[in-house]
């Protein structure tokens, strides 16, 4: 039998799990909790085996942060993040935290059960890619890392001089590169990409 904790703020999402748990005799869910600050408490009881955990929780507490805690605490315990959200770093930041698998809740066509399954079973279970989101007149998959990094910069409100700094290029670099995310997404402002960008949930800031 393995131990679930579950780590999700959507009460709808919550619900559904919570009732796919009860009529499974191969897992037990020992515990729910919103906010992803509280997990690895729960997790330092020794019962959980594997934790579903959310990326953008209650209080706005980052599931990414949390599973990284628990990963050095115990190794051993198994986290699937989820995640409704198109942010670009997500993969990646889960594999840096040494999550072992990654489920999108609303893209794709994997099957939580079965992610649950392959990934108790030793598997590392992740999407190829993030999806992709329309910014402008590009799609999200045709912007450059560094493009994404200078545009996660703007978002956070950064100048172009801080920009060149916290990326270690310079000032001209970031012109260049922000030249082209204008030039691709066919708008006239950052101020407009950015909005854009957020809105549709491609940056999120604080995660």
């Amino acid at each position: 039998m393995t131990n679930v904790l579950l780590v999700e703020d959507s009460r709808i999402t919550r619900d559904m799990l919570e009732s796919h748990f009860k009529g499974s005799q191969d897992h037990t869910l020992i515990a729910t909790l919103e906010n992803a600050a509280n997990a690895e408490i729960v997790c330092m009881s020794g019962k959980v085996d594997l934790v579903l955990m959310d990326v953008c929780t209650a209080d706005d507490e980052s599931g990414l942060v949390a599973a990284a805690k628990i990963k050095k605490h115990d190794p051993g315990i198994k986290i699937i993040i989820m995640t409704s959200m198109p942010e670009y770093s997500f993969i990646q930041k889960a594999k840096e935290a040494g999550c072992d698998s990654f489920w999108y809740k609303e893209y794709g066509e994997a099957d939580l059960a079965d992610v649950i399954d392959r990934t108790m079973r030793g598997e590392s279970v992740y999407p190829p890619d993030t999806p992709p989101v329309t910014v402008g007149y590009a799609s999200s998959s045709e912007l450059t890392e560094r493009e994404l990094a200078v545009l996660r910069q703007l978002t956070l409100g950064f100048k172009y001089d801080e920009i060149a700094e916290n990326l270690s290029v310079s000032a001209n670099t970031v012109k260049y590169h922000i030249k082209n995310l204008l030039t691709k997404t066919g708008y006239r402002s950052t101020l407009q990409l950015v909005v854009d960008v957020v809105g549709k949930r491609l940056i999120l800031p604080k995660y």
